[in-house]
């Protein structure tokens, strides 16, 4: 078993187009975020401040994948580090408090 080289087959690809998904959800709820806090007639403060940070998480979480998606296109990618996996999880979990706010 010494010596042996493991081969990841498609996995990493698959995990780079699992984050490019992510990624893409978490645009949609942006920009859905920004048009429904400007929509309308009733701008609220709430509605504009959920939507600032909407956006500012999202980029945070853009940063996140892209670095992720580098990493998986290198010949080994290495798991996911902790402070990565952390920053995801509370980008996601801001992302959907944020969009409480614009709809409230």
């Amino acid at each position: 078993m010494t010596g042996e080289v493991r081969d990841p087959g498609l996995q990493p690809e698959r995990t780079r187009l699992a984050w490019r998904r992510t990624t893409l959800s978490c645009t949609v709820a942006a920009v859905l975020a920004a048009r429904q806090a400007v929509h309308g007639g009733d701008v609220s403060a709430a509605g504009v401040l959920g939507a600032g940070l909407s956006l500012l998480v999202w980029v945070a979480f853009l940063v996140v994948a892209h670095r992720r998606i580098a990493a998986l296109g290198r010949g080994r990618p290495r798991a996911l580090r902790g402070p990565a996996a952390v920053a995801a999880a509370g980008c996601t979990v801001a992302l959907a408090g944020f969009a409480v706010a614009v709809v409230l």
